[in-house]
């Protein structure tokens, strides 16, 4: 039973994301027979996020994922960056911590989605820290160049006057929304 799982999870991924109608039926497949399989979940949870953009419906898939196996290496990269893009940035710093935790699972990765994170808050010092941190545990010269563009990017960002007209057109948004 397991082989057959596993042959239908990976053509399901081998389809992704070229041919979503084989990717799906092989999927459908793999999930029939096996139900609690955190990889196809997490498979399911990418098509929902990355590709249609139901950023909820994704979340269940995921959650249901780490539900199935709580040490699986593939969910959590992917589930931060669905909790992300939809914004949920208190549920994506609590996983990243949770992940940071899982032995063998890819942690500059997740250390770069930290720093995206904190990006995305405006905290652009301490976004830094944790691009530094990953460095620590990388082993391809293209990530140490990804690594260090990323810095330089971070370090050109206008941080006080980036921060000061984002709270300006803050208090005017609120300011409109509350005299209609």
């Amino acid at each position: 039973m397991t082989l057959t799982k596993s042959k239908y999870y990976f053509e399901a991924l081998d389809n992704y994301p070229y041919s979503l109608p084989d990717c799906l039926e092989a999927l459908n497949y793999a999930l029939s027979y096996d139900p609690e399989d955190a990889d196809s979940l997490s498979l399911m949870g990418r098509i929902y996020s990355e590709m249609l953009t139901d950023y909820e419906k994704a979340k269940i898939y995921f959650e249901e994922a780490i539900q199935c196996d709580v040490a699986n290496l593939n969910t959590p990269l992917h589930y931060i960056k669905c909790l992300l893009d939809n914004e949920d940035l208190e549920e994506a710093e609590k996983l990243i911590t949770y992940a940071l935790k899982i032995k063998g699972i890819d942690k500059a990765r997740i250390l770069i989605q930290k720093s995206l994170l904190l990006e995305m808050r405006f905290e652009y010092k301490k976004a830094l820290d944790p691009l530094n941190g990953a460095k620590k545990y990388i082993y391809a010269q293209s990530m140490l160049d990804f690594l260090n563009g990323k810095v330089k990017f971070i370090k050109a960002k206008p941080t006080k006057r980036l921060n000061k007209k984002y709270k300006k057109k803050k208090r005017r948004l609120i300011k409109f929304f509350f005299l209609i």
